[in-house]
């Protein structure tokens, strides 16, 4: 029994190894603890898939272990049952659509270009250590606060960047750390004042599209504002949510893929190949010749064709997917894997385990974006069974195709426009519960291309 509670303690402060020694000791499907503190850490593929296709109604998101809503609100969809959930998720589906994905990849790009310019632009650019982790976060942030909420709101990204990063670092106290409590001057009470700062800024956006609304269909705090389906307080939740959890767990996943991609020569200079071909020169850089012009702003037809750099992103995902664990509770007694799960259980199913399967995936400790090219029928089979980075089902990621999109046409400009050299060879330790990062950063010299 305390050998258990030992190991339940370590699984929420460092994660990866933990699943990693339970999995091999006692197979895909693992109870732990006793009485009110049970959980079953569940990395078998097939059984994962079992549970996505369950009725929602037999397990509860909103449990007393689910910490976030301190951070998102307790109206935020993703700490949300039943018809609550259904009825801010379907708000906010349609800005997802993929005529509206397909109208971001010109700012996408442009974001890009104007964050590697300011890196080079820098007099120390190419000799100082540069953190290329933090430089992700701050583009992403841009990225999503410009996509979800028009340009305007961007002034304030560097702001929700010091609020997020603030809540990140608590939710990764130990659990004791964030019990409820009304005390003055403490973690949990700077969590409380940084959201009440942030819903002030959303606040006063919900006041100005009121009274100056723009019209412009791909604004969606203008959409929600206007459709009026949600409350007030659930629109600052919902766009709390689509930030933090839109832009951390994509800026982690690139940090990812940067300390795989950049330190593979032939990796690197293959994604720099199929961007010039596909997007052309970067309007900031001088054309190297009539062949090599700026083309016309980029869009969906370019993307398709970055199947590289696509590549990249899946198999980053696959090994560090941008959650280790995924939690929700039991309803009712469940049959999962051929294990019977009671009621009332933390069910913690893990992409991790999934995407590391040797079932599944050949050689899976090894990075190669190749895997997925020209698979067979049985692998490209098994690779849908076994990639889960976004989860499945009715609760699966509502922001997917956008993160995977921002990681193709990032990915691309960054090997198309910088040389990167790893100051560490050792890949860096993964970290974090509640967003997988490496530890440390991806700390690296940057210089442009040649």
């Amino acid at each position: 029994m305390w050998e258990q509670l030992r190991c339940a303690r370590r699984l929420f402060s460092d994660p990866q190894p933990v699943l990693d020694e339970l999995t091999a000791a006692y197979g895909p499907v693992v109870g732990l603890g006793a009485g009110p503190v049970r959980m079953a850490i569940v990395g078998d593929p097939r059984a994962i898939r079992e549970l996505f296709a369950m009725r929602t109604d037999r397990f509860r998101w909103n449990h007393k272990f689910n910490l976030l809503a301190v951070v998102v609100g307790s109206g935020s969809m993703i700490v949300s049952d039943g018809d609550d959930h259904r009825r801010r998720r379907s708000a906010v589906q349609a800005a997802f659509s993929r005529r509206r994905l397909s109208r971001w990849i010109p700012m996408i790009v442009e974001r890009t270009d104007g964050a590697i310019d300011r890196l080079l632009a820098t007099p120390s650019a190419g000799a100082e250590l540069i953190d290329l982790y933090r430089f992700g976060r701050s583009l992403v942030l841009e990225i999503v606060v410009h996509a979800l909420f028009g340009e305007q709101m961007t002034e304030h990204a560097e702001e929700f960047g010091d609020l997020f990063q603030r809540a990140q670092d608590y939710l990764e106290l130990p659990a004791y750390r964030q019990l409820p409590h009304p005390l003055p001057r403490t973690a949990r009470a700077r969590v409380r004042a940084d959201r009440q700062r942030f819903d002030a800024l959303v606040d006063a956006e919900i006041r100005r599209r009121r009274r100056h609304p723009s019209g412009d269909p791909f604004d969606v705090l203008e959409v929600l504002v206007a459709e009026g389906r949600l409350s007030d307080q659930e629109i600052r939740d919902q766009v709390n949510t689509l930030i933090g959890a839109g832009y951390d767990t994509t800026a982690a996943s690139l940090a990812w893929l940067l300390v795989s991609a950049s330190d593979d020569v032939d990796l690197w200079r293959r994604l720099r190949a199929e961007a010039d071909d596909v997007l052309g020169e970067p309007r900031s850089a001088p054309s190297a010749g009539a062949d090599r012009a700026p083309r016309t702003a980029p869009g969906n037809d370019q993307l398709v064709h970055l199947e590289l750099a696509a590549r990249t992103v899946r198999e980053t995902l696959r090994l560090h997917p941008p959650g280790v664990v995924s939690p929700r509770e039991t309803t009712t007694d469940i049959e999962l894997g051929g294990h019977r799960i009671r009621r009332r259980t933390l069910v913690l199913w893990s992409a991790h385990l999934a995407g590391r399967d040797g079932r599944c995936w050949p050689e899976p400790l090894r990075f190669d974006p190749d895997r997925f090219l020209d698979p067979t029928p049985e692998q490209s089979a098994l690779a849908d069974l076994a990639w889960l980075p976004f989860g499945g089902g009715a609760r699966n990621c509502i922001g997917f195709a956008l993160a995977q999109m921002e990681l193709t046409l990032i990915t691309a400009r960054l090997a198309q426009r910088i040389d990167v050299e790893l100051v560490r060879r050792a890949p860096p330790r993964p970290v974090g519960m509640v967003v997988n990062r490496p530890e440390g950063g991806v700390p690296a010299t940057v210089r442009a291309a040649a």
